[in-house]
């Protein structure tokens, strides 16, 4: 792969293989906000949900199936990237529409929105449940404070929107959140390191249960969750629809230095993903809710535990207030492309984004107070829209304007991108219809 991104880049003068004026006049990112800002992009609530499915998984299956979705998507991360320099793509839409027609490019943009719109719901639930508390846990402020109208979960979730995440989402650029990404993986990090910490000491005190290292495959309940697992750790890894944003603000732009770009990405999450999964399954056992910082609210049986759960949690919650801007910008951008083609440029005008940022945020707020937990949210777009965007069209796209040309693929390329599309199908169509089983079992009960 490499060597065809290195004659692209020759052929147009050893920088940017994209002639975008109005990307050239603005400052660019460098190598390391793009890592930010991508690992940003993919290290979201997501994270919450892995402990989880390790559960149902088990230790073994689990490690293997965090590797092998990460791998997976840094390899449909490298053909996005090198179709959308061949057509010169300013967006996941454009490049799109330039394999797959207009109605491909209007299919991956409601992908887009829906899968966008659901992770920002999710991140408003994760608030709602760490701050105010739920029917089985404790919330910080009650455990802080009392009770008191911070138990009213919609009154501080509507508060966090207004002060907090509003004013960074009415930004027009992704590079201007460089600093906040970098800070959130800061936050990210700090979380990992401290539940392996306690891991790490409940394991050596004899104080955790015996792991599970294969699925249990004993009851129907427990298979049909192996049926949507899949699906919800394919939704951990997508951050395509953020590519062309990230390489169009990139410093010297060119394939190979987003493709490192992709690839540091990938092993760091790759890392955190392995870290959180293993500590927190380890740290609560069968009882690992699907959202695993709940499960913070009890002391862990160590010294200090309080304060360090109280640190988890707050710091998790900044976390996510500094990734939803993030998110929110690749959604905004696709309601505008859909909503105003042809339009001026959504920075240049000023009243058209506060609009839609205004639209979206109460949305969005009205959706979190609805949806009753995010492993309902996850087990929807990680079925449908995730696997899409992560892995459906990036095959599509490389198989279509792969067939002949500079940018042929290769015969390895070719098989890995038939084995990727062949592979997202199966798991949308298992997800979806574990869903309907699901949903199905819990009527009846």
């Amino acid at each position: 792969m490499d060597n065809k991104e290195a004659s692209i880049t020759d052929k147009n003068g050893g920088n940017d293989d994209m002639d975008l004026d109005d990307y050239s006049k603005r400052s660019n990112s460098g190598l390391y906000g793009a890592v930010f800002n991508l690992t940003t992009t993919i290290i979201g609530a997501g994270i919450m949900a892995l402990p989880a499915t390790m559960k149902v998984l088990g230790l073994i299956f689990g490690i293997v199936m965090i590797c092998l979705m990460g791998i997976l998507a840094e390899i449909s991360v490298e053909l996005l990237v090198r179709f959308t320099v061949q057509c010169k793509a300013t967006s996941y839409g454009e490049v799109v529409q330039h394999a797959l027609g207009s109605p491909g490019r209007i299919l991956s943009e409601i992908c887009i929105i829906v899968n966008n719109a659901g992770i920002l719901v999710v991140y408003l639930i994760i608030i709602g449940d760490v701050m105010s508390g739920s029917t089985r846990h404790a919330g910080v402020l009650e455990q802080w404070f009392g009770n008191g109208f911070w138990d009213n979960r919609k009154l501080v979730v509507l508060v966090v929107l207004i002060v907090f995440l509003a004013p960074l989402c009415a930004l027009d650029r992704i590079e201007s959140l460089s600093m906040t990404s970098a800070a959130s993986v800061v936050l990210a990090v700090l979380f990992v390191t401290i539940t392996c910490v306690v891991a790490s000491i409940m394991l050596i005190e004899g104080k955790t249960a015996p792991p599970r290292l294969v699925p249990d495959i004993s009851s129907k309940k427990v298979i049909i969750e192996l049926l949507v697992i899949i699906p919800i750790m394919s939704n951990a890894y997508v951050c395509h629809f953020n590519i062309q944003p990230i390489y169009n603000e990139l410093e010297g732009r060119s394939p190979r230095k987003m493709n490192k770009v992709g690839r540091i990405t990938t092993v760091i999450c790759i890392i955190i993903y392995l870290l959180t999964a293993v500590s927190g399954y380890l740290l609560f056992g069968k009882n690992t809710e699907a959202d695993v910082l709940t499960n913070f609210d009890k002391p862990l049986g160590i010294r200090f535990s309080t304060t360090l759960n109280f640190i988890v949690r707050v710091g998790y919650i900044l976390h996510l207030i500094l990734v939803f801007p993030v998110i929110h910008f690749s959604l905004r951008q696709t309601i505008d492309a859909l909503a105003f083609g042809g339009a001026v440029p959504l920075s240049e005008s000023k009243n058209r984004c506060l609009g839609l940022t205004g639209a979206i945020l109460v949305i969005i707020y009205g959706s979190s107070i609805m949806i009753p937990s995010i492993w309902t949210a996850f087990k929807f777009t990680g079925a449908t829209t995730a696997v899409s965007l992560g892995f459906t069209f990036p095959a599509l796209i490389a198989l279509r304007l792969g067939r002949d040309g500079p940018l042929a693929l290769s015969s390895r390329e070719r098989l890995l991108s038939w084995l990727m599309l062949v592979l997202a199908v199966i798991v949308s169509f298992v997800g979806v219809v574990g869903n309907i089983y699901g949903l199905k079992d819990g009527s009846s009960e």
